[in-house]
């Protein structure tokens, strides 16, 4: 594997590793998309290659991806962190290394148990069954609790652990709650939150590849930036610019323009790096500002 290793490293391609199909590969796909990165795919459809950067891309299981990414045959990938979690706890290879979190295909790693259990906390565990695809991350939690449950892994259908008599509670990712609900538990506590993140190999990149990799990088980052960032305009009387400013959220000093015909009014155009709600609008116009305008900013780089 050494040999293998150095062999990537000296490649001024890079390779990205994504999972090839699922919710997370739809996201992965949509922010490559938004990047301006377009995918030529080949016949077997697991693996394309990238019109504007030299990235090849190989789709590949989820669970695969830190490994991959550990080993040096893949240079970076995009994971769920829950799944690169449990790839720290459990496995013994050298180690990829987060560099980003990317802010989608958020989800949940919860304990759930039957519903007419009276659930007060991790301890009414100790000594029952907990199933679950997690045995890593969740045995740190009950480490970490004090908690004394013995840990049945399975791989897929945990939420039928208990109703098949497997276990008496599971530890599943949840997003809605309704397969869980529908076997009839509910969900009790978190035991761990996850997003999509960028991982990279333990290497250093060099040459050419490290060129493309700060391209990515930056590239990735102005989509993040931009996710809920909005372009404010309105008119405002100029009595009235500090309380605007302070309402306007996440933004720097606006930008102020002299209106045609008026010396009291002036136009503001404001970037605002966080999300502009209705509640904010109406003290906007409570403040005396006219013509509210809030557009989507597609690209932004700071």
């Amino acid at each position: 594997m050494k040999r293998k290793t150095e062999l990537m490293t000296q490649s001024p391609r890079l390779r990205l590793a994504i999972q090839k199909s699922g919710r997370l590969a739809d996201g992965t796909q949509d922010l490559l998309k938004r990047c301006g990165l377009t995918m030529a795919r080949g016949r077997d459809k697991l693996f394309a290659t990238v019109t504007e950067l030299p990235i090849d891309v190989l789709f590949v299981r989820d669970d695969d991806i830190p490994g991959l990414v550990g080993d040096g045959v893949c240079d970076i990938g995009v994971v769920g962190e829950n799944v690169m979690r449990e790839v720290d706890l459990s496995d013994h290879h050298e180690a990829a290394q987060v560099e980003l979190k990317l802010g989608f295909s958020r989800c949940r790693l919860m304990l759930a148990v039957e519903k007419s259990f009276e659930y007060g906390g991790a301890k009414d565990l100790d000594g029952l069954r907990v199933a679950t695809s997690y045995p890593g991350i969740l045995g740190d939690f009950f480490e970490r609790q004090g908690v004394g449950a013995r840990i049945v892994e399975m791989q897929g259908a945990v939420e039928v652990a208990p109703r098949m008599g497997f276990a008496d509670a599971v530890c599943d990712i949840v997003s809605t709650g309704a397969t869980l609900d529908a076997n009839g538990l509910k969900p009790v506590e978190t035991v761990f939150e996850s997003e999509a993140v960028l991982i990279r190999r333990p290497a250093p990149f060099e040459g050419r590849a490290a060129e493309t990799f700060a391209s990515l990088l930056m590239r990735i980052n102005g989509v993040i930036q931009s996710r809920d960032a909005k372009y404010v305009m309105m008119n405002a009387p100029r009595s009235a610019l500090d309380a605007i400013t302070e309402l306007l959220p996440g933004a720097d000093a606006p930008t102020v323009l002299e209106l045609a015909g008026e010396t009291d009014k002036v136009a503001v155009h404001a970037v605002c790096s966080e999300r502009v709600f209705w509640p904010t609008l109406e003290k906007l116009k409570a403040a005396g500002a006219s013509a509210i305008l809030v557009l989507p900013i597609e690209k932004m780089m700071l």
